[in-house]
């Protein structure tokens, strides 16, 4: 089980500084949530499906290579159209997880439901990430794990073929996938299963609701309607087409250049309905200075001149604190950003990362057990480390328009859910895509 990832190569990168407002109409990615849902969906239906607009991205490509080593027949040859044929899960087989908690955390009920062993791992620094509940969880349905650690990757799943279901409480309070990973696969357990949470509040609601949504649409019966508990009826999910939205998270940054450089970022093939936490995307920036409108031509932010402070719970959108931290970093007033404990636990410490690297670029930045408190004063340029982590890349780019010289010791890490990010973001700030 101690089968790792290759070392990807490291990318250092100087982030571009904007000497005019951005003026820019973009066509993202899709959504790495719903298309790690759909893959997982489709795999476990009872007819082919499709995704039309998906991620194709290193977290995305493992959900989708480890789903295949359990059997499935899953096709990305079509980078618009990817197709996914059911087959019978089976072992033996590995799974790596690289750096992705869905994969971490949705396949491994998925291989409860394999016959054979399924071994899973990856990265060194995902072993640090939670999923001992889910482990937990999985051990009282009577699924064999063998666990090097106190729930922790590598471990080995020993697959029977079929997972009784029942009953379960979690303490899905480190991260809301702990519920969603179970979730997704419970239409298939023999008798359904019930999700009780008991802890602090669950963090990122709206990817709890976007895996009820999901699931609902391929055909399950999910009874969400009381508070901390979920439960899914046994069935059958039908295969069907995925439509999947672009990436919101993906997005944030680039409207956070519009707010920085009182410039305009159109978003286009935005929904006019979405499962994606948009309204507390608009209110956030709006706060922030932003303008937001949703229209025919897509979701469009602009900046009005000037960025504010922000006092926010983040609990729900807690991806959004490092884009949020820099613009905090550069506004007319002090920011406080709370209810995020729990991002401790993402690809690094991100509330620690985030104060050690801009406090290195002169930010009044500090920490508390749940957030970061910013003063803003003047940054200048230096070394800004990524820790392998996408979100930090964006921060720092964003931090970049305002402030010459801010060099990513790895823009490479952005290829977890955006390869085409260094691209896009120069071709944004020079206005030569």
């Amino acid at each position: 089980m101690g089968h790792l990832t290759a070392t990807r190569p490291v990318q250092p990168w100087t982030a571009p500084t904007a000497s005019d407002p951005v003026a820019a109409t973009l066509r993202l990615p899709g959504s790495k949530s719903m298309t790690a849902r759909a893959l997982v969906l489709s795999a476990l239906a009872n007819g082919p499906s499709t995704l039309a607009g998906p991620l194709r991205a290193r977290d995305t490509e493992l959900m989708a290579g480890g789903l295949r080593a359990l059997g499935p027949h899953i096709s990305t040859a079509d980078d618009e159209r990817w197709l996914v044929r059911p087959h019978r899960l089976v072992g033996p087989a590995h799974v790596d997880v690289g750096l992705a908690g869905t994969v971490m955390r949705f396949l491994p009920p998925v291989a409860g439901l394999a016959e054979g062993r399924i071994t899973f791992d990856g990265d060194p620094a995902v072993r640090a990430r939670p999923l001992g509940p889910l482990v937990g969880a999985l051990r009282s349905l009577g699924v064999r794990i063998d666990a090097a650690g106190p729930g922790s990757l590598p471990l080995a799943v020993q697959g029977a073929g079929r997972v009784t279901g029942g009953e379960v409480v979690i303490d899905a309070s480190a991260s809301s996938q702990l519920v969603s990973g179970l979730l997704l696969a419970a239409a298939r357990f023999d008798h359904g299963l019930v999700v009780r949470h008991q802890g602090p509040p669950v963090p990122s609601a709206p990817h709890l609701r976007m895996t009820v949504q999901m699931l609902r649409a391929a055909g399950a019966a999910v009874d969400d309607g009381t508070p901390d508990v979920w439960a899914v009826e046994p069935g059958p999910l039908s295969g069907r087409g995925w439509e999947i939205e672009p990436d919101l998270s993906g997005a944030v940054p680039f409207f956070a250049a519009a707010l920085v450089t009182g410039g305009e970022v159109t978003l286009q093939g935005w929904p006019r309905s979405s499962m994606q936490p948009v309204e507390q995307l608009r209110s956030l920036l709006h706060r922030m200075g932003g303008e937001v409108r949703l229209g025919t031509d897509g979701l469009t932010v602009r900046g009005t001149g000037s960025v504010h402070g922000l006092d926010a719970d983040l609990s729900d959108v807690s991806e959004l604190t490092p884009v949020l931290t820099a613009l905090a970093m550069l506004a007319d007033s002090p920011s406080r950003l709370t209810g995020v404990g729990h991002i401790r636990g993402h690809e690094t410490d991100r509330i620690a990362a985030l104060a050690r690297e801009f406090g290195a670029l002169g930010a009044d930045i500090s920490e508390s057990a749940d957030g970061l408190e910013i003063r803003p004063r003047p940054l200048r340029g230096g070394t800004f480390r990524t820790y392998a982590d996408h979100r930090m890349a964006h921060a720092a780019a964003v931090a970049g328009l305002a402030v010459p010289g801010v060099e990513l010791d790895d823009v490479a890490c952005t290829s977890k859910t955006m390869p085409e990010f260094p691209a896009l973001w120069s071709g944004m700030v020079t206005g030569k895509s």
